[in-house]
């Protein structure tokens, strides 16, 4: 079997294995949620008998495991279940009439907001990253390198809830650019989308391009030192020709990795952004869910993050493999 084929199938069994776990902790965890969904629907006025209902209704009278293993099972069919919100105490009594949507109908359009934001994100982040990278590490030590350096340090210490309120309030408040709020739906026009969601991207553009331009400074920086690149300066190769040429795609393996971990980090971490912003994201709906203790949103929100983070870990790993040959080939 050729070495990359195993590697792949490794990393394969890894992140299955790895998903099976988090199941285990996303279902564990929404479980153990304080406070009852049944009693806060059926409230002050609930008998024994109408709790006893609800929960055979939803499904909570069963043992543990036993709700853990048809979970997961319908999961993996792609069925994660009903929401609890489409039910009241009116219905515990006739299930039949439950106005409960199926979770995977809730999730596809915020889904699709949340991939909508992570893509205009990534378009702004990952060529901005790559150059201000690549422009530090030809003028390293420079006035230039060091003003990138700390711009970068500075935005990576600041949590994103507080980057974005500052953006809110230079950029919505004081001089009413954007709008503070980001309420898009599946009717808003193409380009009026993106005039509300500018705010949230650049939000998460200014947290994710400083982690990967030091990446990529780095590993640019790193390789200058290699033999066959003092080889091509002393052949009279530019500096920038040199790096553009010679340093750039041997540094791709670790730039990769750091862009597709940043690229699973604005699917997984958009949570804090898409609340400020009340943007209408999986991050937004989960949120919400938690509150009115839906127990299958919840779920179900916490598995498209797992499983998008890691499916995006994977394919950096695959893209570490291809772009390097020491991992292409290892001895």
């Amino acid at each position: 079997m050729h070495p990359i084929i195993s590697t792949l199938l490794k990393r394969v069994g890894l992140g299955i294995i790895s998903l099976f776990f988090v199941t285990l902790i996303i279902f564990s965890s929404v479980n153990l949620l304080p406070g009852d969904f049944v009693e806060s629907v059926l409230g002050q006025s609930r008998t024994e008998e109408s709790v006893k209902i609800f929960r055979k209704e939803l499904g909570l009278d069963k043992p543990y495991h036993v709700r853990y293993v048809n979970w997961l099972t319908s999961a993996i069919q792609g069925d994660l279940g009903s929401t609890f919100s489409g039910r009241n105490a009116t219905y515990a009594n006739q299930p039949q009439q439950s106005t409960a949507r199926s979770v995977s109908s809730l999730l596809k359009p915020r889904l699709f907001n949340t991939f909508f934001l992570a893509a205009m994100t990534a378009i702004i982040a990952i060529p901005l990253s790559l150059l201000l990278g690549i422009t530090a590490a030809l003028y390293r030590n420079s006035i230039y390198d060091r003003t990138v350096n700390a711009s970068a340090l500075t935005t990576i210490s600041m949590p994103e809830f507080f980057v974005a309120y500052i953006l809110i309030i230079y950029l919505a408040s004081i001089y009413q650019f954007f709008p503070s709020l980001s309420n898009v739906t599946s009717s808003t026009p193409f380009f009026e989308r993106i005039y509300l969601s500018v705010l949230p991207a650049l939000t998460l553009t200014l947290v994710t391009v400083a982690h990967m331009m030091r990446m990529t400074r780095a590993s640019i920086i790193n390789l200058l030192s290699s033999p066959y690149i003092e080889m091509a300066r002393l052949k009279g190769i530019s500096k920038t020709q040199v790096i553009i040429k010679h340093a750039l795609p041997n540094a791709w393996a670790p730039i990769a990795n750091i862009i597709a971990f940043n690229l699973a980090y604005l699917i997984v971490g958009v949570v804090v952004v898409e609340v400020v912003f009340v943007y209408p994201g999986i991050g937004q709906l989960m949120v919400d869910s938690v509150i009115k203790r839906d127990i299958p949103v919840v779920q179900g929100c916490a598995l498209v993050f797992a499983v998008t983070y890691i499916l995006l870990n994977l394919i950096a790993d695959v893209i570490s493999i291809i772009t390097n040959p020491r991992l292409l080939y290892p001895k």
